[in-house]
């Protein structure tokens, strides 16, 4: 099995009040209790709980109101019904993939739980027509595309971005270690350069790209503006590599079929500026179909396009 070579990932060094800390350390303890009896029941069980958790208590947070403002971005034409069915829907996914996360490697594990799709591209890539810069999105239970990446033996350096919790934020490296996923290189500039670094050894790199990124290329996404990471599309362009785009769709309960899609290739045509808003373009293109095909497998909690897109009125 592969493994990446970057330095560890490293967890928020911001200075904690003791309040904050014991706050932080109850957070954990509870993450614990959650892990622990996940562990122990059937995984479609753990599954179908997560399901029946969130459908109920989803609706009553502010997550709630975030999700179905960007339904109604995405999806102008449809009724208010069809809205309320998609945002019900999604809550059931989003409850899954959060049972789910505790007992991925009981998950991988199981060859009938996970489906690949395009896996003779991954076969090429470990021998030798890679490097890539994959990108995906939050689609179903996206934690398993890495895994799915290093088990087909590429190395490969994954992004990361660690939560706020420092002690919860362990556990969750160490439940990813369970799945074969070693490293991560962070977030930010160190990890830009650690990226980079990676791609000069020959290693390919991973990255989620359909959040919110201040600063980055407006591009469209649905029809609206919407800020998005340059970086897969320079990193592609500045080593003459392709976007090797990657998704996962949910078949049923705990089951998973992971597709490895058709490679992006960008034109270079030496203007760089806008040669990556091109690449961009077809980055957000590429995760406007995958929802469209399946939309209640999307994570509709983050705040996706500008701010004043939730300023307005319900349409």
């Amino acid at each position: 099995m592969a493994q990446a070579k970057s330095a560890r990932a490293k967890t928020p060094q911001t200075r904690a009040s003791r309040g904050q800390d014991l706050a932080w350390r109850l957070e954990a303890f509870a993450y614990d209790v959650a892990a622990g009896l996940a562990r122990i029941f059937p995984i479609d069980q753990v599954s179908d709980f997560g399901s029946w958790l969130f459908r109920r208590l989803g609706p009553l947070t502010s997550a709630n109101r975030v999700a179905e403002r960007n339904l109604r971005i995405a999806f102008p034409e449809k009724s208010d019904a069809q809205i309320a069915q998609l945002l019900a829907a999604q809550w059931d996914q989003a409850g899954r993939w959060f049972a789910e996360f505790p007992i991925l490697d009981r998950i991988i594990n199981d060859p009938s739980r996970v489906e690949v799709v395009g896996a003779e591209r991954l076969a090429a890539i470990r021998d030798g027509a890679g490097p890539v810069v994959f990108i995906s999105g939050h689609f179903s239970s996206f934690e398993i595309m890495p895994a799915v990446i290093i088990h087909a033996g590429i190395t490969c350096q994954i992004t990361y971005r660690a939560t706020n919790n420092p002690h919860v934020d362990d556990r969750i490296r160490k439940s990813r270690w369970r799945y074969g996923v070693r490293l991560f290189a962070p977030k930010g500039t160190d990890g830009a350069r650690e990226l980079l670094r990676a791609l000069s050894r020959g290693e390919s790199v991973a990255l989620m790209n359909d959040q919110k990124f201040n600063g980055g290329v407006a591009a469209p996404l649905f029809g609206i503006t919407a800020h998005t990471a340059p970086g897969p599309s320079s990193f592609a362009l500045r080593y003459g590599i392709p976007l090797q785009p990657m998704s996962v769709e949910r078949k049923d309960k705990a089951r998973f079929r992971v597709i490895v899609h058709e490679p992006i290739w960008l034109e270079d045509t030496g203007d760089r500026n806008a040669d990556i808003e091109a690449g961009v373009r077809k980055v957000n293109a590429f995760i406007e179909d995958r929802v469209r095909a399946r939309p209640t497998e999307w994570f509709w909690v983050h705040r996706r396009w500008p701010n004043e897109e939730y300023r307005r009125e319900k349409r």
